[in-house]
Formats: structure tokens, sequence, C-alpha cells
């Protein structure tokens, strides 16, 4: 895979140590560590927003400069963050943030948002807003995808659709994702490659199975590769109900 996106220097004072970092296309690249490891920092230097320095180019462009409209094709970003205040119809808040006349009716469709574009925002479930954000940031089909925990508050049919709908775009669109995400049996599933963060910097960077068997994911986790990938079970008091 060749590079696309390039982010050199990125840092955030207190939040994110300078890494440099390099996303290639057709690449899922999932962000794991513990609460307050820098993952989200990362997304946000990636993402321009301040107080992040550091440099992105995206196929030998640079986003910071570019026009609102222009910019949504090359990158978009989903916040962790799923409230929204605006007694907007999910219709609206789709259109208002995306360049004229862009067609997001595939997107509804394959996230059945029918039911959902006109009521509001604010009367949607977290789960339901999470779908409709994810559409939003879509949409635009950009070269580069940040996502903040984009399968939170969802049942298991959505995150695993979703999780599957963003590998067959980076795959097909020839994008690069990089998603934050704390679920580790997922982020071992769909990523091609993983960062495992800790102490606000990048310590370990590789494909899927082989930070698995380094033993470094179950160091900063403090927990075994073993007990971080299994499935959960239920308390002890239910386990013997039929």
């Amino acid at each position: 895979m060749s590079v696309l996106v390039s982010g050199r220097d990125l840092a955030i004072e207190r939040r994110l140590e300078p890494l440099s970092l390099d996303l290639r296309a057709g690449e899922v690249v999932g962000l794991i560590g513990p609460n307050g490891s820098g993952k989200t920092s990362l997304l946000s230097a990636f993402a321009g927003i301040p107080p992040a320095t550091g440099e992105v180019t995206i196929a030998d462009e640079r986003p910071s400069g570019m026009h609102p409209d222009r910019r949504q094709a090359y990158l978009t970003y989903l916040p962790a963050s799923r409230d929204v205040a605006w007694p907007l119809l999910a219709r609206d808040f789709i259109d208002l943030a995306l360049p004229p006349k862009t067609d997001w009716s595939a997107i509804a469709d394959r996230f059945d948002l029918g039911p959902l574009l006109n009521r509001r925002m604010d009367h949607l479930s977290t789960g339901e807003r999470t779908r409709v954000m994810i559409a939003r940031a879509l949409a635009p089909r950009p070269r580069l995808l940040l996502l903040d925990e984009p399968t939170a508050n969802l049942d298991p049919y959505w995150q695993r659709l979703i999780l599957q709908d963003l590998r067959r775009r980076a795959r097909d669109e020839r994008s690069a994702i990089l998603l934050a995400i704390h679920d580790l049996r997922a982020a071992v599933e769909w990523s091609d490659r993983l960062i495992l963060m800790s102490e606000r910097q990048a310590i370990a960077d590789g494909p899927a199975d082989q930070l698995v068997r380094s033993g470094k994911m179950g160091q900063v986790f403090r927990l075994s590769v073993e007990e971080l990938l299994r499935a959960p079970k239920p308390p002890a008091d239910r386990q013997s109900l039929p």
C-alpha cells in the first residue's frame, strides 16, 4: 500500500507527545490504549484542531489551508461525543454539514436512516444519533476518515455492519481510516494495523496479529492477552442459568 497521509511532529501540550505517523491508502488503523493514553488527542492532531501542532498532508496536500467544502473531500472527523443540543431534523443535520448537492441517499439506505430523517436529533437515542453522525462523516467520501469510538452505544448488529462498511470503503475507495476503539476484540478483527498508545505516546505500531503476539498489549492494559481478547462472561450467579 502507498502512503496517503503523513503526520509530522503532531503534538498537544500535556496531552500528546510529539510523534510522526504515516497512513496508507486502503488501510484501517486501530488506535488502542487505556483511558488518557492519547488516542483522542492523536485524532484531534490529525484533524488540525487547536491547540494541536504539527503538519498533516493528504495526497501531498495540506488540508489546513483548504476551503471547508474541499477539505471535507480530504478528511472528516467524528468526535466521541454524540450530544446534539440543536433541534434539527436528522436530514438537516446531515445536509448542513455537506457541500451543496452531495448525494448521501446510498449511505442513508445502508444505515437504515429512513425512519430517522424526519425526527429531531435531540429526540433520537444515542445509538440512532451515532448512525446519523457516521453517515454524515462518510457522505463526502473523504480520503482520510478520523473516528473516535464509532461503535460506542450501538447494538451488535450495527457495530458489525459499520466496521464491515469501513473496511470495504477503505479498500474500494483507497482511503485511510484511523479509529480509536476500546473493544480490543473488534480492533484485532477489523484493523489492518494497530497503534498502541500509552502515556501520551505511541509505543507500538504494526499488524494486529503481530502486536497481539508481542505481549505489549498485556503490559499496557495490565491483563493477559487471553483476558483482553476473551469473550465476556456473565456474572458468576448467572452462569448456571439455562
